[in-house]
């Protein structure tokens, strides 16, 4: 491994909190990081992705993004297509050697593997993680009828530190691969990169630095001074320069663009619809710009020679379904086609809030959504940065904002729909919706969850329970079979800690009641106690068998609820 790699797996490795493991697990993890985050907006732990040894069919790693999300439940699907109206997904499989040159046979192999995991039958021995994806992968088939935009995608990593010359034999052996692939007639594209040393350097620089683009912007206007604004212009765009804001590689949009944005696409619902019809037929495409209402792009850096513009850390705030259907749709394009633009360079959080409220209204966005999107999530990570180095947790507001910021070990990154998930369960007594109901947690955002009003104290409770629990499985303290009731566990914790009513979390009973809460979670001896007598209670409920269907009701939540109050009378009675 020469030494640039070896520096950059060592600095990733100490972020992730991976250095007791051995140098070649370390490197499956890094080629699990490297690839996937080309393809996803949030932050994830590669802990998920990589499948072990043995009985994995050579095969590395997975990842399964659907709807733009990291899905390693099949439940989560079903919950997906109901939310969005539809299934759009694609499969990731790695394989990663640090040997310093491409091997045919270890390509073969990997590609054998992979082929075989899609088979209805396969032939090869699968070990728990691999049966897991497969899992996955037979939910996101089993919506076959929901494939609105075609069948997944795969896409195939070889990642080695050494260089790829597109040796003959090799690419034969990759293209006999994807062949292979194709003949199955189950995916939309497949495609099989190889990655060597420096793909991986650039794309580790990719994955640190925030995203940019270059782009012509001849047509616009300067808007005068605006208190706060760095810059900002009016004008339009013409298709070809404005579609490479929205990828990296041509084959699928930047999720995480959109981030700021209170709505994912909405599919082709009835306005959508007309915006693809205007774009198919030529004597309409010349009246798109009259007809919509653009896209607003907010950049935190934005710099200028003559009519050539780089922008820096930009976000797509308004535009979303614009966006989505111009992509989509782009055969469909001619030099007609021009989309109205609005940039703004600031990084003024609260002029960034104003504009995000005031673009949306004009769309059917409910009020708590756009609270939430900007005063208490402004709040709730200004507070997690309150705590010193040791109960440090980072909230990630914004798409994978901290990838640029050294020093910061990835486990304590915290995503809003972990949050939201470990608070449902915490102090609304509702893990059974983490992953089944997840849309009706969604919903409570702005009431419930994420209330104007509401403390912050559960909030970082609720994310440091997460994480301590998540530091016993990682450190194999906690079996990785009980994963699929950690919300639950959690849950138990709190029930076991403060059995008794809560108070209104807007309240500041709240927040005294989650002082003494979040002490002890920190306190390593005393949560791993907590947190492994939970764990009990709900492996009793459970009956040792930790089932997906079973688990996940509303009836064992109850359960583990008069368990953990029945152990919680027996402590009371003791003298």
């Amino acid at each position: 491994m020469d030494r640039i790699t070896k520096s950059l797996l060592d600095e990733f490795s100490k972020d992730a909190e991976l250095t007791k493991l051995r140098e070649d697990k370390r490197f499956e993890h890094f080629s699990a990081y490297l690839t996937v985050s080309r393809h996803l907006g949030e932050s994830f732990d590669t802990r998920n992705l990589v499948t072990g040894a043995g009985a994995d069919c050579g095969i590395d790693a997975i990842a399964i993004i659907v709807n733009g999300a990291l899905v390693d439940d099949p439940e989560l699907v079903e919950e997906l297509a109901e939310t969005n109206g539809y299934v759009e997904a694609q499969f990731i499989f790695i394989q990663a050697k640090r040997s310093s040159g491409f091997d045919a046979a270890q390509i073969g192999n990997f590609g054998f593997g992979v082929n075989d995991f899609f088979k209805a039958e396969p032939s090869l021995p699968q070990n728990d993680a691999i049966k897991a994806a497969a899992a996955v992968v037979n939910a996101v088939y089993a919506k076959t009828s929901r494939f609105k935009r075609g069948n997944p995608t795969c896409r195939l990593y070889y990642v080695t530190t050494g260089t790829w010359t597109g040796d003959t034999n090799l690419n034969a052996r990759r293209l006999a691969v994807i062949q292979d692939l194709q003949a199955q007639n189950i995916f939309k594209d497949v495609d099989f990169l190889p990655i060597g040393a420096a793909e991986i350097q650039s794309l580790y620089n990719q994955s640190k630095n925030a995203i940019h683009r270059n782009f012509d912007f001849p047509e616009r206007v300067l808007i005068p001074g605006v208190p706060g604004v760095k810059e900002a212009y009016l004008g339009w765009l013409k298709w070809r320069d404005f579609l490479p804001l929205l990828h990296d590689d041509g084959s699928e949009i930047l999720k995480g663009l959109f981030y700021d944005n209170v709505r994912d696409f909405q599919d082709y619902n009835s306005v959508n619809s007309e915006i693809r019809s205007t774009l198919e037929r030529p004597d309409q495409r010349a009246l798109f710009a009259l007809l919509n209402n653009g896209v607003t792009v907010i950049a935190k850096n934005l710099s200028t020679t003559g009519d050539r513009f780089h922008i820096e850390d930009y976000q797509i705030v308004n535009g979303c379904q614009t966006s989505h259907v111009l992509f989509e749709n782009r055969e469909f394009l001619d030099d007609s086609v021009v989309v109205p633009l609005r940039l703004i360079a600031t990084d003024n959080e609260e002029i960034t809030s104003a504009i995000v409220k005031a673009t949306n209204r004009q769309t059917e966005v409910k009020e708590e959504q756009l609270i939430a999107l900007s005063d208490f999530q402004k709040r709730l990570e200004a507070y997690f940065n309150t705590f010193d180095a040791s109960h440090r947790l980072y909230y990630e507001r914004r798409s994978k904002q901290y990838n640029a910021v050294a020093g910061i070990e990835k486990t304590r990154i915290v995503t809003p729909s972990t949050l939201i998930r470990a608070f449902a369960s915490i102090f609304l007594g509702e893990p059974h919706r983490t992953t089944r109901s997840y849309r009706l947690l969604q919903q409570q955002v702005g009431k419930s969850i994420f209330g104007h009003s509401d403390k912050l104290e559960p909030y970082y409770f609720a994310a440091s329970a997460h994480y301590r629990l998540e530091y016993l499985f990682r450190n194999g303290v906690l079996s990785p079979a009980y994963k699929p009731a950690r919300y639950h566990i959690l849950m138990a914790a709190r029930l076991l800690a403060q059995p008794d009513p809560l108070p209104r979390t807007n309240s500041h009973d709240m927040a005294r009641l989650c002082g003494p809460l979040t002490d002890a979670i920190w306190d390593a001896a005393a949560s791993e106690k907590l947190l492994k007598r939970a764990a009990r209670v709900v492996e009793t409920a459970a009956g040792g068998t930790f089932n997906g269907d079973s688990i996940r009701t509303q009836a064992f939540t109850e359960d583990v609820k008069r368990k953990c109050v029945s152990r919680t009378m027996k402590v009371k009675k003791v003298p």
